[in-house]
C-alpha cells in the first residue's frame, strides 16, 4: 500500500513543480509586458509559452508531468503609434510585446489551481500515509 502512496506523491510532486514553472512563465510575461526594444528596428519582449509532456516512470509504473519546452509564442507583435518612443519607427509606429493580461492572468489562475490540486493529492497521501503508520504501531 505505500507502493502505491509513495507513487501518488511522486505525480503529485512532478505536477507541483510542472505548475512552478508555469507560474513563473506567466510571470515573467507579466512583468515584460510593456517591455520595447532600445531602439527602432529591434523586437519587443516575445510572450513565452510552456508545453508539458508525459514521462512514464516505469520502475513505479507511474506517468509523471516534465516540461517538454519553453518557447516563444508564435502570435504578432503590437503595433502601437507613439511617436515620442525612443524605439518608435519613422513612422512613429512602436513594436509592443505580444503580451494579452487576460489570458496570463487566466492561466496564472488555471496553473494556481492546479497546483494547489496537487498539493492537496500531497496532504491526503501523507494523512493517508500517517494513519497506516499509527495503525501499524497500535498493534
Amino acid at each position: 500500500m505505500s507502493d502505491a502512496l509513495q507513487a501518488a506523491l511522486s505525480v503529485a510532486a512532478s505536477g507541483l513543480h510542472a505548475q512552478s514553472k508555469r507560474l513563473r512563465v506567466v510571470s515573467e510575461n507579466l512583468a515584460n509586458a510593456q517591455s520595447t526594444a532600445a531602439a527602432p528596428g529591434g523586437e519587443p519582449y516575445a510572450r513565452k509559452v510552456i508545453s508539458f509532456a508525459q514521462r512514464i516512470d516505469e520502475a513505479a509504473n507511474v506517468s509523471r508531468v516534465k516540461i517538454a519546452g519553453i518557447d516563444k509564442a508564435e502570435t504578432p507583435f503590437r503595433l502601437v503609434h507613439d511617436p515620442g518612443h525612443p524605439a518608435a519607427d519613422d513612422k512613429g509606429n512602436v513594436l509592443m510585446p505580444n503580451v494579452n493580461m487576460l489570458s496570463e492572468v487566466a492561466d496564472m489562475k488555471e496553473a494556481s489551481r492546479s497546483y494547489e490540486a496537487n498539493l492537496q493529492v500531497v496532504k491526503q497521501a501523507r494523512d493517508m500515509i500517517m494513519s497506516t503508520i499509527d495503525l501499524l504501531r497500535s498493534r
